[in-house]
């Protein structure tokens, strides 16, 4: 995507064809900086304290941390040690833990010697896919913003409501939730975005900051200003990403989509979910086995006080209007997921 007018992905191989270059999110929308990564115990460093965030750029960054632990140490221990160390990083993502699970299954069956080179083979394949998955749940989802688009006779913008970061800052690039917005806007369809701060980390700033880049009208709201929008008819449809998706369309995303979801429900707004498959956990059944990440106090800005900072909410599917992935739109349900993802059945 475009910064400054030059194009980026958030995280690839830097110039000596080894180390990792990353986009470092903590320092947004200030400035923008890439960092070098030489080893996993910096990778992991970089994935828990948000230098790299959003669950499709958490995944591709642990690959590209495997590939880094093989160079120094390939044999078996060092792949478990280097996976475990990544997987306790961050809990709430699953394609973390579906990322290490691709890593692991081509390295396992291989040599030592040939483990570090087919690491960074896989990692750069990981994050291609996740180029392309991104892609594709923006034609899927530019279909829907046109389609609103016709529904008010083109009469004015299409008004679309989203939270946290979903861009492409929180995947290797398009991002998810609002790669509909930028595959219609470059078709032409009129839009504009309401951007909510998301608190407390204010990731709603990183989805700002991407969307002026890219040309794309928005707005920033408070996080507790969504309501009132909606129910002053000032939303025509809501696009949220997503860090899990149980078997029965519930949906983990960052903490406030719950909130969204209701006030969408109640005033009659759509409520879309951008689920990339990787999102999917096809071991929860349902949202209350997808675990929760607890974040420091201090990202309030309180230290020393009693202080629950919950960096997730579990959305259930009966608020989901639909949920949109690489294969297309379906209902947010265990049937709707398995008419997709049929090969997911058993």
């Amino acid at each position: 995507m475009r910064v400054a007018g030059e194009w980026h992905r958030t995280i690839g191989l830097s110039a000596d064809g080894w180390s990792v270059s990353l986009i470092d999110q903590t320092v947004l929308p200030d400035r923008f900086q890439v960092i070098l990564v030489t080893d996993v115990e910096q990778m992991a460093e970089a994935i828990r304290t948000m230098r790299v965030r959003g669950a499709p750029l958490i995944g591709v960054a642990a690959a590209f941390g495997m590939a880094l632990a093989m160079r120094h140490d390939a044999s078996d221990a060092g792949l478990e040690r280097a996976s475990r160390l990544l997987d306790a990083t961050r809990p709430t993502a699953v394609n973390l833990r579906w990322a290490l699970d691709q890593v692991g299954a081509a390295l396992r069956p291989l040599a030592v010697a040939d483990r570090p080179a087919r690491a960074y083979q896989v990692a750069e394949q990981l994050a291609d896919a996740d180029v392309a998955t991104c892609q594709q749940i923006g034609a899927h989802g530019a279909l829907l913003l046109r389609s609103a688009w016709e529904a008010i006779d083109r009469a004015r913008p299409v008004e679309i409501m989203t939270h946290c970061n979903a861009g492409w800052l929180a995947t290797v690039d398009w991002g998810t939730a609002m790669a509909p917005v930028y595959h219609a806007h470059d078709a032409g369809v009129p839009l504009h975005v309401w951007v909510s701060e998301t608190r407390p980390r204010n990731q709603g700033l990183l989805t700002a900051w991407e969307l002026g880049q890219h040309g794309v009208p928005y707005t920033i709201i408070t996080d507790n200003a969504a309501g009132h929008l909606m129910r002053r008819g000032r939303v025509d449809l809501c696009i949220v990403g997503t860090d899990r998706v149980a078997q029965n369309g519930n949906v983990a995303n960052k903490v406030g989509t719950y909130l969204k979801a209701l006030a969408a429900s109640d005033t009659g707004v759509p409520f879309y979910v951008a689920a990339p498959s990787a999102s999917i956990d096809w071991s929860a059944p349902t949202g209350d086995q997808i675990p929760i990440e607890e974040r420091a106090g201090i990202e309030l800005g309180h230290g020393k006080l009693p202080v629950a900072n919950p960096a997730f909410d579990i959305t259930p599917a009966r608020l989901v209007t639909a949920l949109l992935t690489e294969r297309g739109v379906t209902e947010a349900s265990a049937t709707g997921l398995r008419r997709l993802f049929p090969e997911r059945t058993e």
